[in-house]
C-alpha cells in the first residue's frame, strides 16, 4: 500500500482514538507504541477513496458535537440558541481540517523525495492551519458570548481547543517526521 493511503487513513482514524480518551485506544488500535510506526488493521486492505475519508471525518465531527453536548450544561433556552452557532463554527472548522487533510495527502506524496523547499512550505502550511484554526476561535468566542454566560462560552471554547489538542497529538504521533536524508 502506498504511503499516501496509510497516511490517509491513520489521519482519518485517528480521531475517533481520541475521543475515546485513552493512549491504550490508540494503542490498541495501532497495534504499536512507537509514535509515526502504527497501521491500524484498517490499512491492511488496499487503498482508500476520499470519499471513506469524509465518512470517517463526519463521524469525528459527530462525536465532538456529542462529547461537547455530554459535557457542556446548557438550558433548553442556551441550547436553541448554541446549536446553531455551533454548527456554523463546526462548517469552518472543517474547512480549515479539509484543508490539513489536504497538506497531509500532498506531504505523504512527497514524503521519499521531499526537498528542502517542499520541507520549508509544509512546515508553513501547518503553521498557516495551526493560526486559522486560533483566528477562527478568536473570531467567534464574541458570538458565542452571545448567545451563552461567559463561563458557558469560555468553557466550550476550552473544551473545543482541548479536543482539537488530542486529535492533534494523536494524529502527528502516527505521521513520521521529515525525512532528513
Amino acid at each position: 500500500m502506498t504511503k499516501t493511503l496509510r497516511i490517509a487513513l491513520l489521519v482519518a482514524s485517528v480521531p475517533t482514538a481520541a475521543f475515546l480518551g485513552t493512549s491504550a485506544a490508540l494503542l490498541a488500535q495501532t497495534g504499536t507504541s512507537e509514535p509515526g510506526k502504527g497501521i491500524s488493521a484498517q490499512t491492511s486492505r488496499e487503498g482508500i477513496t476520499d470519499q471513506e475519508i469524509k465518512l470517517l471525518q463526519q463521524d469525528v465531527r459527530d462525536q465532538r458535537r456529542q462529547i461537547v453536548a455530554a459535557n457542556l450544561p446548557l438550558t433548553t433556552e442556551e441550547s436553541a440558541k448554541f446549536w446553531p452557532v455551533y454548527d456554523q463554527y463546526i462548517s469552518e472548522v472543517t474547512k480549515i481540517l479539509d484543508s490539513r487533510y489536504a497538506q497531509i495527502k500532498e506531504y505523504a506524496a512527497q514524503y521519499a523525495t521531499m526537498d528542502d523547499k517542499q520541507a520549508t512550505d509544509y512546515i508553513r502550511t501547518l503553521f498557516d492551519a495551526d493560526k486559522a484554526l486560533m483566528d477562527l476561535r478568536v473570531k467567534y468566542m464574541p458570538t458565542f458570548e452571545q448567545v451563552l454566560p461567559t463561563k458557558k462560552s469560555a468553557m466550550f471554547l476550552q473544551m473545543d481547543r482541548r479536543l482539537e489538542m488530542m486529535i492533534d497529538l494523536q494524529r502527528a504521533s502516527l505521521i513520521p517526521l521529515i525525512n532528513t536524508k
